[in-house]
């Protein structure tokens, strides 16, 4: 059976408004372009997969049931728009501010590869030929440790990590393949991409 490719993408800062810690549905605001940008995702036969560190969880913020609450209702909202979100992911974990259980150095908190390996496996992905797209070089970390490239969008922290650090202060292990404005930027780089393979 053939595999698919995916576009990974983080939640806050690529999908909806970075605001810190997510803790109430009052502070979602998805960016408008998203829509369209997973729609682009959807007809070109890729996978759309959301993959987000949720430390908010570990640090006692909110619970696993208030951030898979948010996942829905994201979902929802893009079905609303014609465009699917295949599935989502998060790590609740933290090393160091996590409570109890959530106190742990796991395989699945980003840049480790974690769940991006339980996406392949659940849905037949192939890493090799699929894409991340983030605000944080930890997200092009993530897309390196597994394969895949990685996009870094200026929305969320990536603009400002572009102004402190300046793309040539990444390292080979985070360094973007691509830089986009924002998510629907991304999406058209990455079918860009694929045309000339």
């Amino acid at each position: 059976m053939k595999k698919n490719v995916a576009v990974f993408l983080d939640r806050d800062g690529t999908i909806n408004e970075e605001v810190d810690y997510l803790d109430s549905r009052d502070k979602l605001k998805i960016f408008p372009v998203a829509y369209q940008a997973i729609r682009l995702i959807n007809e070109n036969g890729m996978k759309a997969v959301v993959i987000s560190n949720q430390s908010g969880v570990a640090r006692g913020f909110f619970t696993e049931e208030f951030v898979r609450e948010i996942n829905d209702v994201i979902k929802a909202d893009f079905l609303k728009h014609g465009a699917v979100i295949d599935e989502f992911y998060y790590c609740p974990h933290h090393p160091e501010h996590g409570k109890g259980e959530y106190l742990q150095n796991c395989n699945c908190r980003k840049p480790a590869p974690g769940m991006l390996l339980q996406a392949a496996l659940e849905l037949n992905i192939d890493l090799s030929r699929s894409y991340f797209i983030g605000d944080r070089l930890i997200d092009m970390e993530t897309a390196k440790n597994v394969g895949a490239k990685g996009v870094l969008v200026k929305t969320g922290y990536g603009e400002d990590l572009l102004r402190a650090e300046g793309p040539d202060t990444a390292t080979p292990e985070n360094e973007p393949d691509f830089v986009a404005a924002d998510i629907l930027e991304a999406v058209l780089l990455i079918l860009q991409d694929r045309k000339h393979k």
